[in-house]
């Protein structure tokens, strides 16, 4: 099954952070963009990441309906039954959830693993994300270390976050927040040591001034200095052993320079949502423009029933996800690299 079990989800992130490498983690809504997924993974022979947000889990149960978790677990299921025709492994993640949405949402879907497990099969995900950004690192750790302990029980791997990623997504807006909050110091990145080492397996979201969306060239200051400075603290004080699986927040439009940066500073996972969604976009755009007078009923017209049905736009769209991925697995270094079918 490419949707990775435990173990090869951990040996997938072994192999990145061993070989000097990291997977596109990119953020789904839809079928549609699932299959753009995968099939950009698959075109370079590429592992990777399929994440959802709580505004996707919400997209994706329907306008009546709204349920982020029920949503969510509509994608990964889907998942799990479309990437079983592909020869790569997938892992299935769930990003940001804030402290007021743990309750409602990041626990229900770690008791649907749990529920699936009790039955006597597989993990519905691999990982999950909780962004405590909004906290004290104290209370920050406090709850990580809870729900960390809750992964470990049922062999799913926590993503944790310190420092704040700028920017605007999914209707979290940190546009406003203090430069100095974008940068998470060594200090803090020992702290996150010392409270989680031991519990269980977590990637952790370091702060270097990147946000999410797209600007203008030499509006973000990335610091990838930052990671580096982080490792060599925890490492000194810890041994090799404690180097962190990192993950890179917002990096559409990244230059390929600091791409490889972070890489080199131990950066597994790199989310890509904001360029993902403009390769969906732009084809269709371009098709709606050229085929104005197909698609519409104008002057008591009938337009042409080829141009409108949407399955003749949306595979643009899918196909557009499908290059992008594909460049970004390239940017990377994960393409060429699948471990499938050798754990």
């Amino acid at each position: 099954m490419p949707i990775a079990t435990p173990a090869q989800y951990a040996a997938m992130l072994d192999a990145a952070q061993q070989g000097g490498y990291a997977f596109p983690a990119i953020n789904v809504t839809s079928i549609a963009t699932i299959n753009a997924a995968l099939k950009g993974f698959a075109d370079k022979g590429s592992d990777g990441i399929i994440q959802f947000s709580t505004g996707a889990g919400e997209f994706a149960s329907g306008l009546n309906i709204k349920d982020a978790v029920f949503g969510v677990i509509v994608l990964a299921e889907a998942a799990h039954r479309l990437a079983a025709k592909y020869d790569i492994l997938i892992g299935l993640h769930t990003d940001h959830c804030q402290p007021g949405k743990v309750d409602g949402f990041l626990r229900p879907l770690i008791a649907a693993t749990t529920e699936r497990r009790a039955a006597g099969n597989g993990n519905l995900f691999n990982s999950h994300m909780f962004d405590g950004s909004e906290l004290n690192i104290k209370e920050n750790m406090a709850i990580s270390k809870d729900l960390l302990q809750l992964c470990a029980d049922n062999e799913i791997i926590l993503e944790v976050e310190a420092g704040v990623v700028g920017g605007e997504e999914d209707g979290v807006d940190h546009s406003d927040m203090p430069a100095d909050k974008l940068y998470t110091s060594p200090e803090d990145m020992v702290y996150v040591h010392e409270q989680l080492n031991g519990i269980g397996r977590y990637m952790f979201a370091a702060t270097f001034g990147n946000v999410h969306g797209h600007y203008k060239p030499g509006a973000v200051k990335l610091r990838p200095e930052i990671l580096k400075e982080g490792q060599t603290a925890v490492i000194k004080q810890f041994g090799q052993a404690a180097e962190f699986d990192l993950v890179f927040h917002g990096g559409s439009g990244t230059p390929s320079a600091q791409l490889q940066e972070t890489l080199d500073y131990g950066v597994v996972k790199m989310n890509i949502d904001t360029d993902t969604q403009y390769a969906f976009t732009r084809p269709i755009v371009d098709f709606m423009l050229k085929h104005y007078d197909e698609v519409m009923m104008i002057d008591g017209e009938i337009g042409s029933k080829k141009a409108y049905d949407p399955r003749a736009y949306i595979k643009l769209g899918e196909n557009g996800v499908a290059k992008r991925m594909g460049r970004a697995c390239d940017d990377l270094k994960s393409s060429g690299k699948s471990i499938f079918g050798k754990v």
